[in-house]
């Protein structure tokens, strides 16, 4: 167990180093000191974990060759912008590990080596990372695009699949869908427009109350983008996600299957990245998220089948 673990350790440092040292390669003049820092401290991350346990690993395996192999690509193709959310989501994963083997093994000589692993990643990479992705990377932003696909998605398919139960007319599901589809983002667009504003609103307040008794001006949140920015990015999103499961319909499908096919697997891509982003396990993820797809198309067929019934639809 104890080895199993410090493989693991060593394969996941080994993966950071290899990982910085090819995108290094790849990037901008003014983003290679950024990897000058990252890069000696990995390495001393593997000579620790190596010398720790007595392992003399210096070869990824399958998997970790893989995903080496796809986060290169995405550095590649999507330039500064990609190197920087792989670096972020390299970082939360990291962070999150070394908490998670910290607190079972606190105490113990593992516990005490992955503290000192800890020190480095909280005080010095954190810092490193996040002060160099600021400038291009907005948290709000992310969520709001992934917000809106993921919702999208699973409440325009769950429309589609009762419609399919409930109206016999190809033309009238594809009809049905569409207008959902756009009433649904502009409904999303206006929630996030609506909820940041009050969210800033309370802000505004309790600054107010703040410089009213300590007599000190009270701080706002800093936002990366505005209401506006972000009811757009969320409706929009919403519709690309809505289309989805519309696609299918549009391209021939007389039922609910090609919808469900083609979103499980778009599903899947979405909670794999949203997985990444934010360190989380992407097997619970995925399979949580297919779940509620696949209930959600569930109970609306039931639904769509019981309003067929009661109503006598025959569209």
């Amino acid at each position: 167990m104890e080895q199993e673990l410090g493989r693991q350790l060593v394969l996941d440092e080994l993966f950071d180093l290899t990982l910085y040292k090819k995108i290094r390669q790849i990037v901008s003049e003014d983003l290679k000191p950024l990897f000058d820092e990252l890069i000696p401290t990995e390495a001393k991350h593997l000579r620790f974990w190596q010398e720790f346990y007595s392992l003399n690993i210096n070869e990824l395996d399958f998997r970790r060759r893989v995903k080496l192999s796809v986060l290169v690509s995405v550095a590649r193709l999507f330039g500064n912008l990609g190197t920087h959310l792989v670096l972020e989501a390299i970082e939360v994963y990291g962070v999150r590990k070394y908490v998670t083997v910290w607190n079972k093994y606190k105490g113990t000589p593992t516990g005490n080596a992955v503290h000192k692993i800890l020190e480095d990643e909280f005080q010095h990479e954190d810092e490193i990372v996040s002060s160099a992705s600021k400038r291009l990377i907005h948290p709000e932003r992310v969520r709001d695009i992934f917000l809106g696909l993921n919702d999208g998605l699973v409440e325009i398919l769950g429309a589609v699949s009762g419609f399919f139960a409930a109206l016999s007319s190809v033309p009238a599901v594809m009809a049905a869908s569409v207008a959902v589809a756009v009433a649904g983002s502009i409904s999303m667009a206006a929630g996030a427009f609506g909820a940041i504003n009050s969210e800033k609103e309370v802000e505004r307040v309790d600054a107010a109350k703040k410089e009213f008794i300590d007599g000190k001006p009270g701080e706002i949140s800093a936002s990366s983008s505005t209401a506006a920015e972000s009811a757009l990015v969320v409706g929009l999103s919403y519709f690309f996600g809505a289309l989805v499961p519309v696609l299918p319909v549009l391209l021939g499908a007389v039922n609910i299957w090609w919808s469900l096919g083609f979103a499980a697997v778009v599903m899947v891509f979405i909670s794999t990245v949203i997985a990444f982003l934010s360190g989380m396990k992407m097997r619970r993820r995925i399979v949580t998220n297919l779940i509620i797809l696949l209930i959600a198309v569930a109970v609306t067929y039931g639904v769509g089948l019981l309003a067929r019934s009661i109503f006598g639809i025959s569209i």
